[in-house]
């Protein structure tokens, strides 16, 4: 199948410059719905789905390519290249904000700027670091994720979503989480929350936006400081909004943040 087919790629907007919007773990690309329509007058927005999620092609999933983040990185090369459009500003939210230094760090040429969406490079508290779980807590969380996947997302889901979630909202989420294969789901896992990509924050020379909410359970904001700190060509934006999903429930706040750091670009930008 074409790689444009696989991860179900969709294309809209007015502008030239390209701007692509990553989903991050258990949704898939709808989650952008409240946001990539605000910049489509001055963008190519780009849409697609990580293999094993929304409607990508569910048998190009391959449990050993995805055993890390590396295999999605490489996906997102291979997409990049097959697009062939000019330099990207790219969006990643959670995990494919890392996604997107790994792949930029090996491709730089395709990128323009990166933008890090409630992003962490480490998930565990090590030290001085605070990555937001204690190894106990982070192998009690993975071990009920592994027995029952979809009741740690009906028991989590809540959890990770903000206080301003409408409960449609809600619904959609966790309907989004409960329609992965949960095979796929326990290696995504995994693959994300044992991961430690400190080391690499140092080797991304495109310029990126930490965007960290000011309350998030997942991606504390001092994460966000941690990677401002580390990334050598980086501005911090940390929005007042509590969890990890800051462009399903604070939308606003998060087209706002992109405006301020796009800078002399145009946005839609919906009122509150």
């Amino acid at each position: 199948m074409d790689i444009l087919q696989r991860h179900y790629v969709s294309t809209y907007g007015a502008g030239q410059q390209p701007l692509m919007f990553a989903h991050g773990f258990g949704t898939d690309q709808l989650s952008w719905q409240y946001v990539a329509p605000a910049f489509a007058p001055f963008y190519q927005v780009v849409l697609f789905d990580l293999i094993g999620a929304g409607r990508s092609d569910r048998n190009a999933y391959d449990f050993t390519r995805y055993q890390t983040l590396d295999g999605y990185a490489a996906d997102l090369i291979a997409l990049l290249r097959t697009l062939n459009m000019p330099k990207v500003v790219y969006v990643g939210h959670s995990v494919s904000g890392m996604i997107g230094v790994l792949a930029a760090i090996k491709a730089p040429e395709l990128f323009e700027r990166l933008v890090l969406l409630a992003a962490s490079p480490c998930y565990v508290n090590d030290g001085d670091y605070p990555g937001g779980f204690d190894p106990a807590d982070l192998e009690e969380l993975l071990g009920f994720l592994d027995l029952d996947y979809r009741a740690w997302s009906r028991a989590i889901v809540p959890s990770l979503i903000g206080g301003d979630m409408r409960p449609e909202l809600l619904d959609e989420l966790l309907a989004s989480f409960t329609s992965v294969d949960p095979a796929v789901a326990r290696q995504f896992a995994h693959a994300t929350f044992l991961s430690d990509y400190r080391s690499a924050l140092p080797q991304l020379q495109v310029p990126a936006l930490v965007v960290q909410c000011a309350q998030d359970s997942v991606a504390p904001a001092a994460v966000g400081r941690y990677l401002h700190a580390h990334l050598p060509d980086s501005t911090l934006d940390i929005i007042d909004t509590d969890g990890h999903y800051p462009h399903l429930n604070a939308p606003v706040a998060t087209i706002a943040a992109l405006h301020r750091y796009l800078g002399g670009t145009q946005t839609a930008i919906p009122q509150a």
